[in-house]
């Protein structure tokens, strides 16, 4: 019951992107930290961009 309620919250912060900056890390860690043309964003940075991505620009249906 336990891991299913784990699993249950993990696909719910997936959804809602409450895990969007460890998905970064992860990412990070894995494609970029040899590079240093890309330096690693502090989590204030990160949802900082990450919200001027998602809302820059006109959004609306019609």
């Amino acid at each position: 019951m336990v891991g299913l309620f784990k699993k249950a919250w993990r696909i719910v912060r997936r959804l809602s992107g409450d895990d969007a900056y460890e998905q970064y890390l992860i990412h990070y860690a894995l494609k970029h930290s040899d590079h240093d043309e890309h330096p690693l964003l502090s989590k204030a940075e990160f949802f900082k961009q990450w919200q001027d991505e998602k809302w820059k620009g006109v959004k609306r249906c019609c």
